[in-house]
């Protein structure tokens, strides 16, 4: 069968200049039976994907395209494929594909999948990454997903800026919807970036009193107009003892180490924070003498399976909330992708996948 021609920026891992994105070609299958054909419009720049072109995670496929917080329209369904039709406006969020048959799978919980390699990522191939497969992400003309892994976009999100609720707002929504997090509870929102100020958005829509903990004085009045009703600068000893033992739930959402000691004496009795962002250890080790004596949780998070990525989706768009999002053409990735690690983006970069075409 034809293969599809797809153009796309990707990272050739080579030694000279092989972590810079730059224009390639490659191939992709035509769809299956039950598989869609997405003309890729918007595609989100996650911290992940500097992780994984640099390689931090020391499990990256080359070549590598990133993306996966997509935004597109079906060109072409699979014969079995019922939920989606040509011009449809969709989704695809971290993974495409996995074994279906295991009882994650079944539950809706693909992001455990526990099939014999894990489940399908939108790119660099399997959980399990197999060095003899790899997938291509939204960094492209085009994309190809299981049916079950497309999602409804809402007609009332505004297509371009919804792309970050597949990857950002699904992360972070998912550890507050498993805590319970509803009106009444406090909750703190740790690193005001691309996780943090959707974090913010989403925890008041489910009722919580939010406050919004930086490290940087000049997020403060950011973070209120994202609609946290406090602000607390972690680097301002006064305010931190101030906020001791304050919150039932801490979402903590910075992407590098950090010591989660600073943050444990922020907790009820009986409170959580959880880590989302951050895939390696702690700056240093958990003081269990502190986590103890009040009974406090410290867990982590990755993402959503297909049953909590359209949830957010719905959520987001009964609630009016958009990510904060700045446009950029596909030319300008290796800036934004520095403008990223510096944190000098507000709040999330967008690529306008349009922009590739005459690339």
């Amino acid at each position: 069968m034809e293969k599809i021609q797809t153009k796309g920026y990707g990272a050739s891992g080579s030694l000279i200049g092989g972590k810079t994105l730059e224009l390639m070609s490659f191939e992709r299958d035509q769809p299956k039976d039950d598989e869609v054909l997405i003309e890729v419009l918007y595609c989100g720049v996650c911290h992940s994907d500097l992780h994984q072109v640099n390689n931090d995670w020391k499990n990256t496929i080359y070549p590598c395209v990133p993306g996966h917080e997509i935004i597109g329209k079906v060109t072409a369904t699979g014969a079995a494929v019922s939920r989606f039709q040509k011009g449809d406006i969709v989704g695809v969020g971290c993974m495409i594909d996995s074994c279906k048959t295991c009882a994650p799978c079944k539950e809706g919980e693909e992001q455990f999948c526990e099939g014999p390699h894990g489940q399908t990522m939108t790119y660099n191939g399997y959980w399990k990454p197999d060095p003899a497969f790899n997938t291509f992400g939204g960094y492209a003309t085009n994309l190809v997903a299981q049916e079950k892994f497309v999602m409804n976009i809402p007609t009332n999100l505004d297509t371009k800026s919804a792309a970050p609720i597949l990857c950002a707002g699904v992360t972070t929504y998912s550890p507050l919807k498993h805590f319970g997090v509803t009106s009444g509870h406090k909750v703190g929102i740790i690193g005001i970036g691309g996780l943090g100020h959707i974090a913010i958005k989403i925890a008041k829509a489910m009722g919580a009193s939010v406050t919004a903990i930086t490290t940087k004085e000049e997020k403060r009045s950011a973070a209120i107009e994202l609609g946290a009703d406090e602000v607390i600068v972690s680097e301002n000893k006064d305010e931190m003892e101030g906020a001791a033992a304050k919150f039932d739930f801490l979402l903590a959402t910075i992407p590098y180490a950090f010591d989660v000691n600073d943050y444990v004496p922020l907790l009820r009795r009986r409170g959580a924070i959880v880590t989302v962002g951050l895939l390696g250890p702690y700056k240093q080790a958990t003081n269990n003498m502190e986590v103890a004596k009040l009974s406090t949780t410290i867990g982590g998070s990755l993402i959503g399976g297909t049953v909590e990525t359209q949830e957010v989706l719905d959520f987001c768009a009964k609630h009016g909330i958009s990510p904060e999002v700045q446009m950029i053409n596909i030319e300008e990735i290796n800036d934004a992708f520095d403008q990223v690690k510096n944190e000098e983006v507000r709040f999330r970069y967008v690529i306008d996948m349009t922009t590739l075409k005459n690339a």
